[in-house]
């Protein structure tokens, strides 16, 4: 076995006895399978994140629900723990195995959504959401860190892209399986199958991924100091791209998140399609939309990014601009091929932020660092965005009830979009800071 500094494939961390492999020694297939293995993690982390919004019709005829329950449960219940978590788990993924971390997330957050379908109302189904938000709390910082380790700078944006495509398909699989779930038996059934199928996968990423060695990647030299939450939080704290970057990625999560949840349930007030049509529809769109507005994204990143850092803000602030009239216009219309082109070119715009964004907040710090910026950069994010999407847009249509009936989801819906210029004021914004505030540059 070598030196961490050396040329070969396995290195030694003294400290905690940890087996590391030295990035780019593993060959690229290997590299290409972590990816792979994350990419399914992830899909898996969407899946039983967004399944409650296909389920929400059923379960609020079950339960007796308002719109505001289901917006708490739906956001406010997960978010509780998963923000408040995710800062102390990406302290310690700075410190020790990532992998096992995520390994332990994975089941934890699996085993709850099983739990969900043994809810027999409001209180218990809120617990239960809380402890899927317990368990996802460590499983996205400590894989933005290893996937950086495996990647080299000049393609990190679209293998964080690639990553980032767990959104979309968890999404869309939540819709598919959920919605056929729901239909052939209950909703009890979609928690209880999806929870199960997600334990199953976690012997799968603790026996065959491997903890890299940090900032092998990059021109900064690897470093065994792993540095305090407060010197971390300070380095950010002068760095008003990082705070920039952050709030507008919140801003447009608020409308995302709120969007994904209420969808399904607008799709069948104002269109009155049934369960499986809607799960059916939605999935395409967000299958297709989403894949192509990350890949995009990703591309563009990479491409533009090495020319200037800039465009890590710009890409998506341009995004961004452009939602608010394919959603003005899809709500707007009987449904049909244009409607449909609307809600499919949206899908693509609102997730194409996440390959510049992420990656540029892993340049704003050293390698060691990487881990927490990540989870503080998802605090955030997930805090306004989890936390305040499905409650908001149900508050807001209960409110709205009193004056347009069945279509205040619709108007809800409108007026939420608004969120996305706010989203991209603050991404032009944090555009001309990036040059001079990254801690490491693109080879």
């Amino acid at each position: 076995m070598r030196s961490p500094a050396g040329r070969g494939p396995l290195a030694q961390d003294s400290r905690a006895g940890l087996r590391l492999t030295a990035t780019p020694d593993p060959v690229p297939p290997y590299s290409l399978y972590v990816l792979a293995v994350l990419l399914v993690v992830y899909t898996f982390n969407f899946i039983d994140r967004v399944v409650l919004g296909i389920l929400a019709t059923p379960i609020k005829s079950d339960l007796h629900l308002t719109d505001t329950e289901l917006g708490l449960i739906g956001g406010t219940a997960f978010a509780l723990f998963y923000t408040s978590l995710g800062v102390p788990i990406g302290w310690l993924a700075d410190r020790v195995n990532r992998v096992w971390i995520m390994s332990a997330a994975l089941a934890l957050w699996s085993a709850f959504t099983a739990v969900c379908g043994l809810a027999q109302g409001f209180p218990a189904l809120f617990i239960a959401r809380v402890g899927v938000g317990v368990g996802e709390a460590g499983g996205v910082a400590p894989a933005y860190a290893l996937l950086a380790d495996y990647s080299p700078p000049r393609t990190r944006a679209r293998a964080l892209g690639v990553y980032s495509m767990g959104i979309p398909l968890g999404s869309a699989l939540a819709l598919l399986f959920g919605g056929y779930l729901a239909s052939r038996f209950n909703w009890r059934t979609a928690f209880l199958a999806l929870g199960l199928a997600g334990l199953a996968l976690a012997p799968l990423l603790l026996a065959t991924v491997r903890e890299a060695q940090r900032g092998v990647n990059d021109r900064s030299p690897p470093t065994a100091t792993r540095p305090a939450l407060s010197v971390v939080v300070r380095q950010l704290a002068g760095k008003g791209a990082f705070w920039l970057l952050s709030l507008g990625a919140a801003c447009g999560s608020i409308i995302g998140y709120g969007l994904l949840f209420w969808l399904p349930s607008f799709f069948q007030r104002t269109y009155a399609m049934t369960l499986l049509e809607v799960s059916r529809l939605l999935a395409a769109l967000l299958l297709l939309g989403g894949i192509a507005g990350l890949a995009v994204g990703g591309y563009l990143a990479d491409h533009y990014g090495a020319r200037s850092p800039a465009a890590y803000a710009l890409i998506p602030a341009i995004a961004f601009t452009a939602i608010l009239p394919c959603y003005a216009l899809g709500t707007s219309l009987p449904l049909g091929p244009v409607a449909i082109a609307c809600f499919l070119l949206a899908s693509a715009l609102q997730l194409a932020w996440l390959g510049p964004i992420v990656t540029a907040i892993q340049h704003l710090v050293p390698p060691a660092m990487r881990a927490l910026a990540s989870a503080l950069f998802l605090f955030i994010n997930n805090l306004l965005g989890l936390g305040l999407g499905s409650l908001l847009l149900g508050l807001a249509s209960d409110r709205l009830a009193l004056h347009f009936g069945s279509a205040s989801l619709r108007y809800a819906i409108l007026g939420g979009t608004g969120l996305y210029l706010l989203a991209a004021a603050l991404l032009f914004l944090a555009a001309p800071r990036l040059p001079r505030e990254f801690a490491t540059q693109s080879a």
